[in-house]
């Protein structure tokens, strides 16, 4: 059966384009390519893709760069490559809006294996199945989240979300009142322990209160920020 994902990958290495490119297509996902972050961001921009792998040291723009100027007007999965490992450069990168990353040298078979995890995880991704026989959904006034189609409406408007936003949003949701700190929502939605800078967290709340806010305040106003704690998921009480 074919994939009907289209994948945008972006490396200034030749080598590891071709060799990314030849492996999705096996896949049978329909793949494009860009040797710079100026040439992705004009792909990205024209065109729908449902993941693109970003490499994060380019010359010119980098990956980070490319990923802040993507994240203010699409929603598209990204999943960010580099050679560096180190924890400031895996923060730049789901500061600015990443849902994956993989560190260099790295095998094709794990990048296949996380690109079909991603797209399973996505928004966006038009071929997203599920198999369950009951609805996975939570419904609060002003906000549904569908959980079996990854999907967010807010007073019956749909919101496009990163697959990270959806996740930080359905995992505070699930839990109406619970506090979480930043640590522990690091640890639970980006499995990812450090105890370093947490503006990661603070980033996609502040986008998440801003992509519902423009549709109703009333469900951005659910995301309540304890001070000096971390988040709540907050439903007001009726009158």
């Amino acid at each position: 059966m074919s994939n009907d994902a289209k994948i945008l990958v972006v490396d200034d290495e030749d080598r590891i384009r071709r060799l990314l490119k030849m492996y999705l297509e096996r896949e049978e996902y329909e793949v494009d390519d860009a040797e710079n972050g100026e040439i992705a961001l004009k792909l990205a921009l024209e065109n729908d893709y449902d993941l693109i792998l970003l490499d994060l040291m380019m010359p010119g723009m980098d990956g980070i760069e490319v990923c802040e100027e993507l994240r203010k007007q699409k929603a598209t999965p990204v999943i960010m490559l580099t050679a560096k490992g180190e924890e400031a450069n895996r923060v730049q990168g789901f500061e600015a809006g990443t849902d994956d990353y993989i560190v260099k040298p790295f095998s094709p078979r794990e990048v296949v294996l996380r690109v079909k995890a991603l797209l399973r995880r996505s928004s966006s991704t038009k071929f997203l199945q599920t198999e369950t026989t009951t609805k996975d959904v939570l419904v609060f006034p002003h906000l549904t989240i569908d959980n079996d189609a990854h999907r967010v409406t807010a007073d019956e408007q749909f919101i496009n979300l990163t697959p990270k936003e959806y996740e930080l949003l359905h995992y505070l949701a699930q839990a109406p009142d619970k506090v979480f700190s930043r640590e522990q929502l690091l640890k639970d939605v980006w499995n990812y322990e450090f105890f370093g800078d947490l503006r990661t967290v603070d980033t996609h709340i502040k986008r998440l209160r801003e992509k519902l806010s423009k549709v109703s305040p009333e469900a951005a106003n659910m995301i309540s920020t304890v001070w000096g704690v971390g988040y709540k998921f907050e439903v007001a009480k009726e009158k």
